[in-house]
């Protein structure tokens, strides 16, 4: 009884954070979308496609934090 009353309420703390990731997740691929949709650097560009590609795949998997990282590989892509 108390381990799925501890269960419970992990699942309740985490649920707001999960949407937060998983919003700005999906955020980020769109940010990626959009800097792939102007013509970027052609160094950058192959790292952009490869963090879209993760991130759309990490967002299909459910894994929100793995997709934060490569939305964030994207954003030191593009750092000058």
């Amino acid at each position: 009884m108390r381990l799925s009353l501890a269960a419970l309420a992990v699942f309740l703390i985490a649920g707001p954070a999960l949407a937060d990731d998983k919003f700005a997740c999906t955020d980020g691929i769109a940010m990626i979308k959009a800097e792939l949709a102007k013509p970027p650097a052609e160094t950058v560009l192959p790292k952009l496609k490869k963090a879209l590609r993760v991130a759309e795949r990490e967002l299909g998997e459910g894994e929100f934090d793995e997709c934060l990282d490569a939305v964030g590989d994207a954003k030191r892509a593009l750092k000058p």
